[in-house]
Order: C-alpha cells, then sequence, then structure tokens
C-alpha cells in the first residue's frame, strides 16, 4: 500500500481510504459484526485512513474495529454544526462514541461557498481552538462543489478537503470536473491536504470502475481517495487495484454480479424531505410517493438520514 502526506497537515494516510458510509445504516446496513469485520480487513491489508460522519452513524463500528491500533489509525469525521454550542456537542459526541480522546480530522459537512463557510464562523473558530488543544488534528471541510474549494484557499485553518471527484464529475453541483481539476490543484499547490470521494459517482459508473480508478489514481493532486466498501471481497479488489496488483477472476466475477439501486419502500407517504434534501435533483415526488431518477442519483444516501418513515435504502 502507498502511503502519502495529507498535505501540510503533516498525516500519513494510505492511498486508499475507507469510507464508512457503506457499510453502516443509511446504505448496506451491515450488522455490527460483519461491519467490523470489513473494517479491520481493510486495516489489515493496510489501510489506514477511514473517513465517517456524524450523519453516517458508524461510530460504533470504527469504534470497534480501531480497538488495539488506534494510534495507527487516522479518523476523519464531520458535521454540518452552525455554532459554537453544536460544534462542542458534535466533537464531544465523535470522541465518546469512537472511544477517542482526539480526532485526526474533524471537518464541516457538505460545504458550498464562501458564504457558506461565513455562516459556519462559529464552528470553524471552535474548531481551531479544538485544534490548538489538541482535540482534533486538523480541520477541513467536505463538498460537492468548486466554489468551496475556492474558498478555503483564504483560509490557512483549513487544512484539509474532501471533495466529489470522478472523471464523468458526476455530483459537482457548480461546475464541471476540468473546473474542479483545476481547483483542486491550486488547492494542492497550497498544501492543502486533499482526499478525494465517490470515485465511481456513488456506483453509477461501477462497470467502468477500472477507467474510474486510472483516472483518480493517475491524479498526484490527490494524497487519497476515499472509497465506499461494504465486503470483504470489495476491500481486498480495491486495495488490488490501489496496489496495481491482478485482481483475481473469482473477486471479479462475485463483484460484478452485484447490482446497487436506491430503493423507496412501499410505506412512502410522499412528504417530500427527501426531494427537498437531494442536492441532485435526484427525487420527485409523483402521486403522493417518491420517485428515483437512476440517471441523476450518485447513491450518497443522505436522503436516507431526512427521511421521517426509513423508508430509502441503497441496496
Amino acid at each position: 500500500m502507498e502511503y502519502r502526506i495529507l498535505g501540510d497537515s503533516g498525516l500519513k494516510v494510505s492511498r486508499l481510504c475507507f469510507g464508512s458510509l457503506t457499510v453502516g445504516p443509511l446504505q448496506a446496513g451491515l450488522d455490527l459484526k460483519e461491519g467490523v469485520s470489513v473494517i479491520r480487513t481493510a486495516f489489515d491489508m493496510g489501510v489506514n485512513f477511514i473517513d465517517t460522519a456524524e450523519l453516517y452513524r458508524t461510530y460504533d463500528y470504527i469504534k470497534k474495529a480501531v480497538e488495539g491500533r488506534r494510534k495507527d489509525i487516522i479518523i476523519a469525521t464531520k458535521c454540518y454544526a452552525y455554532t459554537r454550542e453544536a460544534a462542542e456537542k458534535s466533537l464531544r459526541k465523535a470522541m465518546n462514541e469512537l472511544n477517542t480522546d482526539y480526532i485526526d480530522i474533524f471537518s464541516l459537512h457538505e460545504q458550498e461557498s464562501e458564504l457558506t463557510l461565513k455562516g459556519h464562523h462559529e464552528a470553524i473558530e471552535y474548531f481551531i481552538r479544538a485544534k490548538e488543544k489538541g482535540y482534533i488534528r486538523s480541520f477541513g471541510i467536505s463538498t460537492h462543489a468548486i466554489g468551496a474549494v475556492k474558498a478555503s484557499l483564504k483560509y490557512k485553518d483549513i487544512e484539509v478537503l474532501h471533495p466529489i471527484l470522478n472523471k464523468r464529475g458526476l455530483g459537482i453541483i457548480d461546475g464541471d470536473i476540468n473546473e474542479m481539476l483545476e481547483a483542486v490543484a491550486e488547492a494542492n499547490k497550497e498544501g492543502k491536504g486533499i482526499y478525494s470521494m465517490k470515485p465511481l459517482g456513488g456506483g453509477n459508473m461501477i462497470k467502468e470502475s477500472s477507467q474510474c480508478f486510472d483516472f483518480v489514481l493517475s491524479n498526484d493532486n490527490l494524497h487519497s481517495i476515499a472509497v465506499g466498501m461494504q465486503s470483504n471481497e470489495e476491500v481486498a479488489n480495491n486495495v488490488m487495484i490501489f496496489e496495481g496488483k491482478q485482481v483475481p477472476e473469482d473477486i471479479r466475477l462475485k463483484l460484478s454480479g452485484k447490482k446497487r439501486k436506491l430503493l423507496i419502500d412501499y410505506w412512502c407517504s410522499g412528504c417530500g424531505s427527501c426531494s427537498k434534501r437531494c442536492a441532485q435533483s435526484a427525487i420527485t415526488v409523483e402521486n403522493g410517493k417518491a420517485v428515483v431518477d437512476p440517471s441523476k442519483c450518485v447513491l450518497c444516501g443522505y436522503c436516507s438520514a431526512y427521511c421521517p418513515d426509513f423508508c430509502i435504502k441503497v441496496i
């Protein structure tokens, strides 16, 4: 496994980052034992970097998976806090539920522009103070927007960026892939640590996975790439790809036959909460029920968190 320094943060991370959203209740909903097994398999194969968020509800899995090796694992998490009080609550929640006295990277989730960052100024100031006290090692943002990447250049204290980046530009909300690539290159030049997300476009490009991974792995501006994994076979497949090895035929065939989709269960009431929260405008309400447009959906699973009846799943 290749390791790189995450910009000026000084954190040494594996090129492959474990994206933990997939094991949790918003997506695969693995039971604790199975989810922990998948994460530990990745750690055993050289992955030392895992990404989560308060929204994902995967802290229990990670807490168990890092037992006995906390100092060897880089944990990144995120929250939506605007105020100092909410930021403190989110940090305490993460530390308590992960059973750790520090978080390696704490980020503001889904930032969109300079205005968004200004709207979170209280939370940003709190996280900067928390870093000074040793509760977090680096502060960052995650984003689907080119504007947020560019805005981060005005903030020296934003050390780590987690942008969406894939060969088609799926999920970018304010431009195209070339504009995102330019912004990321500038951010890397300025010393920002960059670990990208959704190289397969949330699963929409899984049939083009070889080209998708080549695209991100050939980009030296990306210090690490977060990939969602929900089985030991997926872990083995991705580790081998990142190490430049040939994936065994049995693993390749098993994974190629697995289909995924966003499922709206029959008890959907058509309240529209998911549609209002979908940044991709992939969900509409028709005849009293939520309907998904697969051509727009990036299978992020975020909409599930806002469904009052929990009838949305990625399967």
